[in-house]
């Protein structure tokens, strides 16, 4: 059956050639026919998905293989990858929304399945180019480090105390580390999206036998990725959550253990880099080292290289000009002043320099807390700002519908317990307290001097004065600050002062 349309797939980094053949066989609309000139990889290729498929994993289905191993047809996964659906978070600086983040934690979650599930009865002896991650391939790497990255980088280091390094570090890494598959090129590029956005995976021809942790660095220290720690973080906890459902973890091992694997992947990704780019003349590749010099600055920073020779001349290279972060934020010229460097927010060079606000370093903070009822209208803000928070406490069980309370308030004893053993108002305020214990804090560190908090109910006599007296004495409490409480409808208001520090 000829094909409808032949349409050749564009490529990253990889030398082999894809192809997405169009064919009138409306079961089967379209395929993915490879062409890779080295009939081993191939051969390693078709091996594992089999392999995987018959493990139930989520990976192209092989359809037929030329008899030089060096073509194959295999199932089309769609045009969308991760790394594409995960374009927007990139060109934010990092920023990755929740359906970004989502996208991520369910394709590492799959990660334990590949290592662990995907490795028994696997024959290791078929992969390529070796059955196994051992010192030689550690050491292979790291030369290509010293002599596509380091050496055109013209910097003077001493090749003995850098060998000695990379023995030391090729030790760490190769210790024993049981039969488990290591994917070796686990990154967002290797995922392809279903239309309802399930992960399948490719590019898996170069695994081997050899350590779990290493995948995850791969995947999670991508350099163009720009993974802010706290994302990494969240993932890290996601796939040893999956990774326990398939075998014991030793979280502290491993985590010590990642450390080592960060700082070996970084120096792996720069020696490709450096071959892609300064040799093969490359741009997108020359483009990705700025990102992964950040990487591997953030990672030194981190104590994750206990090797003192190898950590001053990694130190070094990040100080090196070239590899500086540019100014790219120009001074406002439009008369606004901006804020100090200083303060609780970390700057990101994409949203420029922050306007200061006129309320921000004034002084102490001061709160006011109210009740009132809804009949008479929300408390005004006497200050003029318009801040603070309004809540709403008439989904709460309410003390006034019944006749030993209704000429009592939420000051009195009967209406307390009455509150507190139907337990509605006590889960309303751990939420409030939540918000209120954030808002405090910011405005605290940026000095502004006024909060306002009001709670309403029906009445304003019962839910709401024991909301107000339960935050006043909440705040003051925890933050020694001065709290005026002001029951509205009470007709009473008095002062908490500020606790001396």
């Amino acid at each position: 059956m000829d094909p409808l349309k032949l349409e050749k797939i564009p490529g990253a980094g990889s030398n082999r050639q894809y192809y997405r053949i169009y064919s009138p066989d409306e079961s089967q609309p379209s395929v993915i026919g490879v062409y890779d000139a080295s009939a081993e990889e191939s051969e390693a290729f078709v091996y594992l998905a089999r392999h995987f498929s018959k493990r139930k994993l989520p990976v192209p289905q092989i359809l037929k293989v030329a008899q030089s191993h060096q073509r194959y047809l295999q199932t089309d996964l769609g045009p969308t990858s991760l790394y594409d659906a995960l374009s927007e978070g990139r060109k934010a600086g990092g920023r990755y929304n929740l359906q970004e983040q989502q996208l991520l934690k369910r394709t590492i979650q799959k990660l334990p399945e590949f290592q662990i599930r995907g490795a028994h009865g696997l024959d290791f002896r078929k992969c390529y180019p070796q059955p196994e991650f051992d010192r030689n391939s550690v050491l292979f790497d790291l030369n290509y480090f010293k002599y596509c990255f380091l050496k055109p980088l013209d910097i003077d280091f001493n090749e003995l105390k850098l060998e000695a390094s990379f023995q030391l570090l090729a030790k760490d890494l190769t210790v024993d580390f049981g039969q488990t598959f290591m994917y070796r090129d686990f990154q967002a590029r290797n995922v392809m999206l279903s239309s309802d956005e399930q992960p399948y995976f490719i590019d898996f021809q170069g695994g081997r036998r050899g350590p779990i942790e290493y995948d995850v660095v791969s995947f999670l220290w991508q350099a163009s990725a720009r993974y802010p720690q706290s994302l990494r973080e969240e993932l890290i906890e996601a796939y040893l959550e999956s990774l326990t459902r398939y075998m014991e973890v030793n979280t502290n091992k491993f985590r010590s253990n990642l450390k080592v694997f960060v700082l070996f992947r970084l120096l792996q990704v720069l020696g490709a880099y450096g071959f892609r780019g300064y040799f093969e003349k490359k741009q997108y590749f020359i483009d990705s080292i700025p990102p992964a010099i950040e990487n591997l600055r953030s990672a030194i920073a981190g104590d994750c290289c206990p090797y003192p020779y190898l950590h001053d001349l990694l130190q070094r290279i990040t100080e090196l000009p070239q590899f500086q972060v540019k100014e790219e934020i120009k001074e406002r010229e439009d008369g606004y002043k901006t804020a100090p460097d200083t303060g609780p927010y970390k700057p990101n060079p994409i949203d420029g320099k922050p306007t200061f606000s006129k309320y921000e370093g004034k002084g102490e903070l001061s709160v006011r807390i109210y009740s009132f009822s809804y009949r008479k209208g929300i408390p005004e803000d006497e200050k003029g700002n318009g801040g603070g928070y309004v809540f709403d406490c008439r989904s709460t069980h309410n003390p006034g519908r019944y006749e030993p309370y209704k000429n009592l308030t939420g000051l009195d004893g009967p209406v307390i317990r009455f509150l507190e053993n139907d337990g509605e108002i006590l889960r309303f305020l751990e939420h409030v307290y939540y918000l209120a214990d954030a808002h405090v804090e910011r405005y605290i560190e940026r000095g502004f001097t006024d909060l306002m908090f009001c709670f309403g109910c029906t009445g304003g006599q019962h839910r709401s004065v024991y909301s107000a007296e339960h935050l006043a004495q909440h705040i003051h409490e925890k933050y020694g600050l001065k709290v005026t409480i002001c029951h509205r409808e009470q007709h009473i208001q008095y002062t908490l002062q500020a606790q001396k520090k």
